[in-house]
């Protein structure tokens, strides 16, 4: 990546092959972290693995030693990495958090407690967006839009059933996918780095079509839970789990300091 590609840049730094992959408008910081995150989320950097050293991003990314520690030091904040005087950076353990607080695999939720897990997707194809979708994804009504729909199932038993709406201009290879074999939220955990997320839970009632797709009464309450992502204040995707109550909890436990990295 040239000068050119970077933009103008009052320090003069240029950024190299490591960070072509990195968006040309963030600032130079913002591209060494979105490099990290990135080799961290698609599990190229699994927990425990040594990053590059200071001096080595100072190298590779044609970028300041002061740069490159910004960079660092905002990883660390954020849980994604941990730092060592004098041994230097790594990836951070993966900690146990709360499904309200974080974007949780059902599948690992699943058999952690020693269950089956099985998936079913039942629709995935491309639509034109609603009022409602549109006003959550910031589109206009009527945009396109990718939509996913699929039941996971515990022990054979249907335990939510994953509505999601996802933005093109964020993900646009995510009907390419086998998500036949791979779960949408598996998929775009691994391949699209978020920054925010918003949550919201309420409790419903089924519609008749969402009782018989969870082999429930249509009486039974269900647990809705709302979410939605962004990666750099741009929506990626809203979905909506439904959940029935009697074979589902949804819970959460943090500090009253309000760090959730625990």
């Amino acid at each position: 990546m040239n000068a050119a590609t970077l933009g103008k840049a009052s320090s003069g730094e240029r950024s190299t092959d490591p960070a072509k992959t990195a968006s040309p408008t963030l600032a130079l910081y913002e591209q060494v972290k979105e490099f990290i995150t990135r080799k961290i989320q698609d599990g190229s950097w699994p927990a425990g693995h040594r990053l590059p050293s200071e001096h080595d991003l100072v190298t590779q990314f044609g970028i300041s030693r002061m740069t490159a520690n910004r960079a660092l030091r905002d990883l660390v904040e954020q849980g994604r990495i941990v730092r060592q005087a004098g041994v230097g950076s790594f990836v951070a353990e993966n900690k146990p958090q709360s499904t309200l607080l974080q974007i949780a695999n059902i599948a690992s939720e699943i058999r952690t407690r020693g269950h089956s897990y099985g998936y079913t997707l039942l629709n995935a194809e491309r639509i034109a967006a609603s009022t409602d979708v549109a006003a959550w994804l910031g589109l206009r009504a009527g945009e396109s839009v990718f939509h996913s729909l699929c039941l996971h199932l515990e022990n054979g038993v249907p335990v939510q059933l994953e509505d999601r709406f996802v933005n093109p201009s964020a993900v646009p290879d995510f009907l390419a996918q086998d998500l036949s074999g791979t779960p949408p939220s598996e998929y775009l955990v691994r391949h699209v780095p978020f920054d925010e997320i918003e949550h919201l839970v309420d409790a419903v009632l089924p519609s008749p079509e969402q009782a018989h797709q969870l082999s429930m009464p249509a009486t039974e309450p269900c647990l809705l839970l709302t979410r939605r992502t962004w990666t750099r204040q741009v929506p990626v995707t809203w979905v909506r789990c439904l959940h029935p109550s009697s074979r589902y909890r949804l819970g959460s436990r943090f500090r009253v300091d309000g760090n959730t990295n625990l």
